[in-house]
């Protein structure tokens, strides 16, 4: 064993000789990087020379000669010639092959001592192979001469990273060592890569190879086992000049350890090498790899294919994908946390998109696109539960896009290996789910785990409303689990857990995304009103986890036919209530108004139908309580959804009816299904109802308030407002109160005209309406759905407020609160008025609004007629104002330019 050691540390210093000082061989500024071509040569002539020098005449390295002599027969492709850097090479891979024949000596022979209990902390004592810093930095710097003399020279170009792009040194290598033959150059690339495999076959050795020189030794195996033996265009299958001198077993023994090597190595790193020995973009192409990144030419097409064949054989093993998204994510440019800066974010994000659409692709080597999913998507699952903070934002981020990325291109695959698993736990406990597969677990019995739970909610929050791809196949996936999420909502408001926001992202995001329709039948489903929205099945419930989470168990069952049923009507009610509250986030698009107006719909279809009847079997024909039962379930079915949307209604006027409504169409819409509401009514009953009549009261006074200047309508909201003339004709027709008969048809009148036609009781409604306004101010559209709080009374026709009260209600700012003359049915300006007042109104005279201007003219008018000193000082003015009017499109102004106010000044 000592005679072992001591040829090792000869070696050392064989090479240490050989290579010259191993600082000066390591850096760029040694003596053999500063020489130039002939200096070159001589120095690995020279080095060579004292080597030979040193065997000849000291005798304390017969034994290392020996052993040289013995390897050198073993490794016969390594003969020295003429040529110089073959020569050094040759020496240096000799003397690599006895440090290994030294190593695996003194590991066989060693015995480690038994442990001492005495000092059982202390560290084991080292293997006698093992290198000292000192030699594995001597070791080091005779591998990268192997490669940089050795394979590097010998290798095609596009293969590999060329030498004048890596160090000063490496360039002028290229030139010295450039193969003068190309047949000689395979064998001679053959023999480093043979020899080089032979070596790593020592794991300390190993480590030192392919940690640096990795994607070197690659290239020479893929040239050597793949480069293809015919030239495009010969018509026989005629050997290349490349591979004249190879035989065919010799091409198989290189694929073959090829193979090897990529199975042994860490695969982040054969991913790594790989899509560098790609090589870089291809003329006229964008850089969308990392290889540009390394200013690599485009590498020949077998190169391309047969890396692209490598890294699917790569991605289809276990842990392929993490390998293949470390492999990129772990290069350089952002890092593996991602970088701080906004550049890295840029590039972190590109290469996450870039891991996605290689994962989403099912390469050319795979069976079918069946099996590639089979193999890859539960890989990808995988990604949603990295834990480590540095890598699991990236890794969830590909995860992500990934899946949004099948879906696109894959649906059907998409759905079956990776929605569907994403979705198993809440799909499990949904009202879809057998009822009979439930009952055959025991009360109690633990249906999904607090970490399944979780794990399920945090993947789809981002898949979803991280992902915001709201695609109607991805939409579609996710109604059928709304339910489900709607209930864990609903359970996490009722103590502290950190699935409540998530959850309510996902919510508010379908809600926001879908369909408006599909929106309002979801609301509908969740509020227990029909629909397709599958709840959490009858049998399930949620309990609170231990780590702040919930698990999902099956309800023991309940003997007390009371306490089940306050515990159900006691739940629906809460979840109820967080339904209202649910919306209370949805009013900025509209769609609380939406539903109120879907709920008051129903409520009208209900009043319609009347009161319930059962027709669906006399009674007389009921011979057992089961026949009664059923006889009278139609009839109780329906008095229960009047129950419930009456409920549903009471909450939303009583919560967030000061803003249920954002638009003037809603509000029109709001008013006619109140009109038809009421027609229904007068229609089923005789009877009259106070509610129905004060409800009634407070729609017509919307109108009127409304026409009346409440808010500046456009011709869009004109075209909303004649949907209600059929209903106000109808109810001047069938109700029995002459007041809304006369204000119906008034109203009527008034929205046909545009308000050019205003009696005075739809003037006086308005003001009523107005004055009691809680904010004291115009009412504005969101306010004036406000159902709570109706008038007392049906508000009396042709009785005006006074006019300080409406002033005071209104406010008295002409811009705030435009002139309502025209609307009103009375002008805004008083006789007397001032020359600031005066001015205001001829600015109004050029509004773009049309009640605004045509409200100014008939002031001005008003003012004429009235002899106002200040009006008739600048008549000339106002004339030419009115005769600017005559001329426009719409009738509103143009009869308000021409009455009484052109007559007065013809005359």
């Amino acid at each position: 064993m000592a005679g072992s050691e001591a040829v090792l540390r000869r070696v050392i210093e064989a090479l240490e000789l050989l290579l010259g000082t191993a600082k000066a061989a390591g850096t760029d500024s040694g003596p053999l990087q500063s020489t130039k071509h002939v200096d070159l040569l001589e120095s690995l002539r020279f080095n060579v020379s004292i080597l030979e020098e040193k065997f000849a005449q000291d005798p304390h390295w017969d034994e290392l000669q020996r052993l040289r002599t013995e390897v050198s027969k073993q490794a016969q492709c390594l003969t020295s010639c003429p040529d110089v850097p073959w020569n050094f090479t040759c020496h240096v891979l000799l003397l690599l092959l006895c440090l290994k024949q030294c190593m695996v000596l003194l590991a066989t022979t060693y015995c480690p001592p038994q442990p001492n209990p005495k000092t059982a902390e202390a560290a084991p004592p080292l293997s006698p192979d093992t290198l000292s810093i000192a030699q594995e930095k001597t070791v080091q710097v005779a591998l990268q001469f192997v490669v940089t003399l050795g394979i590097c020279p010998y290798l095609l170009p596009g293969v590999g990273l060329p030498l004048k792009s890596r160090t000063e040194f490496s360039a002028l290598v290229q030139e010295v060592a450039s193969p003068r033959c190309i047949s000689s150059a395979t064998r001679r690339l053959y023999a480093i890569c043979t020899v080089l495999m032979e070596v790593a076959d020592h794991t300390s050795l190993s480590r030192l190879i392919l940690t640096r020189h990795l994607g070197d030794l690659l290239a020479g195996l893929c040239q050597l086992g793949f480069c293809p033996a015919r030239r495009k265009g010969e018509e026989e299958a005629k050997p290349s000049e490349e591979q004249m001198g190879l035989t065919e077993e010799e091409r198989s023994s290189c694929r073959k350890a090829l193979q090897g090597l990529l199975d042994r190595v860490y695969q982040p790193l054969v991913v790594r090498e790989l899509l560098l020995l790609q090589g870089g973009p291809k003329q006229g192409s964008g850089s969308s790899g990392c290889s540009s990144e390394h200013g690599l030419a485009p590498a020949p097409a077998w190169l391309r294919h047969l890396c692209g064949q490598l890294l699917s054989e790569r991605l289809i093993r276990p842990g392929g994908v993490q390998a293949v998204v470390r492999g990129i994510l772990e290069g350089a440019g952002a890092g593996a946390a991602g970088g701080s800066s906004a550049e890295a974010a840029a590039a972190d994000w590109r290469k996450c998109d870039t891991v996605a659409r290689i994962l989403s692709t099912c390469p050319q080597q795979s069976l079918s696109l069946e099996d590639y999913c089979q193999q890859v998507c539960p890989q990808v699952l995988q990604l949603f539960l990295i834990q480590d903070k540095l890598t699991a934002c990236q890794f969830q981020r590909v995860a992500t896009m990934t899946v949004l990325s099948m879906a696109r291109q894959h649906p059907q695959q998409a759905e079956k290996y990776l929605l569907r698993p994403i979705l198993e736990p809440l799909l499990r406990c949904s009202d879809d789910v057998t009822e009979v597969l439930l009952k055959e677990l025991l009360a109690g019995t633990v249906l999904v785990k607090e970490e399944e739970l979780s794990e399920c909610v945090e993947s789809v929050l981002k898949v979803y409303v991280v992902g915001n791809e709201p695609t109607a196949f991805l939409l579609d996936s996710l109604q059928p689990v709304l339910g489900t999420i709607f209930s864990l909502w609903c359970f996490t408001k009722q103590n502290v857990s950190f699935l409540r926001t998530p959850c309510q992202e996902i919510l508010l995001w379908f809600l926001e995304k879908c369909e408006r329709q599909t929106a309002l039948s979801t609301l509908e489903g969740l509020a227990r009103l029909g629909g397709a929205t599958h709840l959490l099945h009858p049998l399930c419930q949620f309990q609170a986890g231990s780590e702040g989470g919930a698990v999902v168990t099956i309800k023991e069952a309940i003997s007390d036919e009371d306490e089940a049923l306050y515990q159900k009507v006691s739940s629906e009610q809460w979840q109820l209530e967080q339904l209202v509250e649910l919306l209370s986030h949805c009013q900025s698009s509209g769609l609380t108004g939406d539903f109120f107006l879907c709920c008051l719909k129903e409520l009208t279809r209900m009043a319609g139908q009347g009161a319930s009847k059962m027709e669906s079997a006399p009674l007389s024909s009921c011979n057992s309580p089961l026949d009664l039962e059923q006889c009278c379930s139609p009839g109780l079915e329906q008095q229960e959804r009047q129950l419930q949307v009456l409920q549903l209604v009471g909450m939303m006027c009583e919560r967030i009816s000061d803003a249920l409504f954002t638009d003037i169409s809603q509000v029109v819409e709001f008013v006619a299904t109140t009109l038809q509401r009421a027609c229904a009514s007068l229609t089923c009953s005789s009877g009259d109802s106070t509610v129905e009549a004060q409800t009634l009261s407070m729609a017509m006074g919307l109108v009127a308030a409304i026409l009346g200047g409440a808010v500046q309508l456009k011709p869009a909201d004109f075209a909303s407002l004649k949907g209600l003339v059929p209903l106000l004709e109808d109810l001047s027709h069938v109700h029995p109160e002459p007041v809304i008969q006369e204000l119906a048809a008034d109203l009527r009148i008034t929205i046909c005209t545009h308000g050019a036609f205003s009696t005075e009781t739809v003037s006086s409604t308005a003001q009523s309406t107005l004055g009691k306004s809680d904010a004291g101010v115009a009412v504005k559209p969101r306010a004036l759905g406000q159902t709570k709080r109706p008038p007392r009374e049906t508000p009396k026709p042709k009785v005006a407020l006074p006019q300080d009260h409406m002033e005071s209600s209104l406010g008295t700012d002409p811009i705030s609160n435009p002139p309502r003359g025209p609307l009103a049915g009375e002008s805004v300006a008083e006789p007397g008025c001032g020359s600031q007042d005066l001015q205001e109104l001829i600015l109004s005279v050029y509004d773009p609004d049309i009640p605004a201007r045509a409200a100014a003219l008939r002031s001005l008018s008003h003012l004429i007629e009235q002899r106002d000193s200040e009006a008739l000082k600048i008549q000339e003015k106002l004339l030419k104002a009115f005769l600017e009017n005559l001329e426009h499109e719409d009738s509103f102004v143009y009869l308000s330019a021409i009455q009484e106010c052109c007559h007065d000044f013809l005359e």
